[in-house]
């Protein structure tokens, strides 16, 4: 099996493994209680927190969560006033926005152009003094562009705003300003364990709780921790900024090989230039995309993501960037990183080609 479907999950890091294993066969204290065992399992989940917090900004604090769609809920749902986001987030922020709206919250959804960025000019427009939160995605999880975040921030400090990123598929790989208010990142996106994501706080932002409860972690998420996927969250942590160059220059020439391969019948969905190089959205337009699947059932890729697989509708972010639903239909994602090689990629990359090839007499 060649796996291409880095951006619904990566593989686990064995280095994350090792660091889980002993805290799910012999250290099981809760990391709550006072007495030595608990202190120790304490003492570990703080390690994590300062492994995952190093490629934060600094003059924040992190909450421990079971995921990125808690984060993004608990930062949205935490927060008052009218919001603004983008058209192609993922659903966990867009259904959130939407029950959020339902509840009488002012809402601006912001369209975007064929490349999927952002247009500064209607942005400023949205974002009018008063408005409570702009929320926006760092890494497009569907189709790689990269939104330019900074701007956003400026824009929205202006008119006396929060800013929210969603830092889940850039966590690690592309660098976040500084000057964010809220950082939502999940684990199993950066080669950590699946069931835990952490939202960064700005120090001095206060947010109403998600989870009600015992109130475990300090900025007011209650729930107790499992020492062993804090763990693995930050050695996960540590080798993304350990390998960060490496695993850089790998993934482009990664991303070069696919375009090589692919060539000119299939194109690129959104930007070319402003995209992370790992996320490859390219279609070919008359493709029937489940035949390809199931003629290749020894290549994980995807026709979207993995949030809305089964839904039966296209990906609302192609459709949100213009493309017709016959387009959207044909399109396919493929993602890598780290522990694809080059070898693989190739040989995957020449089996959809054939494969796609022979959908035409």
């Amino acid at each position: 099996m060649t796996y291409l479907d880095y951006q619904a999950t990566t593989p686990l890091a064995s280095e994350a493994l090792a660091a889980m294993l002993p805290w799910l066969e012999s250290q099981h204290a809760n990391p709550h209680s006072p007495h030595r065992e608990g202190r120790r399992a304490k003492a570990a989940v703080e390690v994590a927190r300062d492994q995952v917090a190093a490629l934060l900004p600094p003059g924040g604090r992190i909450a421990f969560t079971s995921g990125a769609t808690e984060a993004l809920n608990w930062a949205i749902k935490g927060t008052t006033g009218p919001l603004v986001t983008l058209a192609t987030e993922h659903a966990a922020v867009l259904d959130t926005v939407a029950a959020e709206a339902a509840r009488g919250r002012q809402v601006t959804v912001l369209p975007l152009g064929p490349d999927g960025v952002v247009d500064l000019d209607v942005a400023r427009a949205a974002i009018f003094p008063g408005t409570g939160l702009v929320a926006a995605m760092l890494v497009n999880n569907e189709i790689g562009v990269v939104q330019p975040i900074a701007a956003l921030v400026d824009l929205a400090h202006s008119a006396g705003a929060l800013m929210l990123c969603d830092a889940v598929q850039g966590y690690g790989r592309v660098p976040i300003p500084d000057t964010v208010d809220l950082i939502a990142i999940s684990a199993h996106k950066i080669h950590g364990p699946k069931g835990i994501g952490a939202l960064w706080i700005r120090d001095g932002i206060d947010l109403a709780p998600l989870l009600h409860g015992g109130g475990q972690e300090a900025p007011g998420r209650s729930g107790t921790l499992s020492p062993a996927l804090c763990a693995g969250f930050g050695v996960a942590a540590k080798l993304m900024a350990a390998r960060s160059t490496e695993d850089a220059a790998h993934v482009d020439r990664l991303k070069s090989l696919a375009l090589d391969r692919l060539g000119p019948d299939w194109i690129v969905n959104g930007s070319i230039e402003h995209r992370y190089n790992g996320n490859l959205n390219v279609r070919r337009d008359g493709l029937d995309v489940n035949r390809l699947m199931s003629d290749l059932r020894d290549i994980a890729f995807s026709a979207g993501s993995a949030c809305a697989s089964g839904s039966g509708r296209s990906s609302h972010v192609l459709r949100a960037i213009g493309l017709a639903e016959a387009q959207a239909r044909a399109s396919i994602r493929l993602g890598f990183g780290r522990y694809t090689t080059e070898t693989e990629l190739c040989g995957a990359i020449d089996a959809i080609v054939a494969a796609a090839e022979g959908q035409w007499p």
